[in-house]
């Protein structure tokens, strides 16, 4: 079955001339606007636009089309706005991607309190940036940047992965082998003890480790939890280590249940940025956001 934003898609085209101005009418990106066309006449058979050079001319099919779908599209917009302003008062809806764990220790006490519709997206960053792009998101939280120009990123604040322990490690041989740089022996000292990591994501401790030793850790960790903040939740008053960004634990390890145990001799730092679409028009709303994520994390 077609898909009706390709039609919206469509329409938008035919009325602003170019994929450009078709996109900002969107707020979607053009490439988003180029893959609705594509898949609009890879479904119908056959050319809807005839490309010169930036202007988009509708071919006679092209015009039969629009002329069919144009009165009922506008029937289902109207219905879409009455809708709205009927039973969500324009309420926007925001839709916000992240980390599980970013989300349970910054937004997650204050989501009650939005003074709009909120949409909370998990996945990989990659992913999520691709969304922002194609407008599915409205706001990703993320440590990387991707190719895309119809995105701006804001940087906000900065996480550090370290070395993280339970209250009941006993850490003073290896602090002695790091603070005589012995770095081999300490090594061999953090293979041999206990280790947490998370289902599916080992990238903290890989990079952590390639950076301070010059290899790739030769083991597995003994305990494999849901994510990072159950890591915590283990150590917190126990034994064991993990490779965690600082951010996740600074209350345990303020309350005495966690604690640093190295931060590495090169220290392994990510700038986190908010990222959104250049054009938008929850700028207000994302804005309100914006400062709640500064108030738990600056």
């Amino acid at each position: 079955m077609v898909n009706l934003e390709w039609y919206r898609t469509f329409k938008a085209i035919y009325k602003t001339g170019t994929l450009t101005s078709a996109a900002d009418a969107l707020f979607i990106s053009q490439p988003g606007v180029s893959l609705h066309l594509s898949s609009l006449e890879s479904y119908v058979g056959y050319k809807l636009f005839d490309r010169t050079g930036r202007k988009m001319i509708p071919t006679e099919r092209g015009k039969i089309l629009y002329n069919a779908i144009s009165e009922g599209l506008k029937i289902l917009e109207d219905a879409e706005k009455n809708f709205q302003r009927s039973t969500e008062k324009h309420t926007p809806t925001i839709s916000i991607g992240m980390c599980f764990e970013t989300f349970q220790i910054t937004l997650e006490q204050y989501i009650s309190t939005l003074p709009f519709n909120v949409i909370i997206r998990f996945g990989e960053y990659p992913e999520m940036l691709d969304n922002l792009d194609k407008g599915i998101l409205d706001l990703v939280i993320s440590p990387q940047k991707g190719n895309y120009p119809t995105i701006a990123y804001e940087p906000f604040s900065s996480e550090t992965i370290v070395l993280v322990g339970g209250s009941e490690v006993d850490d003073a041989e290896f602090q002695q082998l790091v603070k005589q740089k012995k770095y081999t022996e300490a090594e061999n000292y953090l293979k041999a003890q206990k280790w947490y990591g998370t289902t599916g994501d080992m990238e903290h401790l890989f990079r952590f480790w390639q950076l301070n030793f010059g290899n790739f850790p030769d083991f597995r960790p003994n305990y494999i939890v849901p994510n990072i903040n159950s890591i915590v939740r283990c150590l917190s008053n126990a034994n064991g280590l993990a490779v965690i960004p600082d951010f996740l634990c600074r209350k345990e390890v303020a309350g005495g249940d966690v604690k640093i145990i190295w931060e590495g001799h090169k220290k392994l730092e990510n700038t986190l940025y908010f990222a959104s679409r250049k054009n938008t028009t929850y700028t207000k709303e994302l804005d309100l956001i914006k400062d709640l994520f500064k108030k738990v994390m600056l």
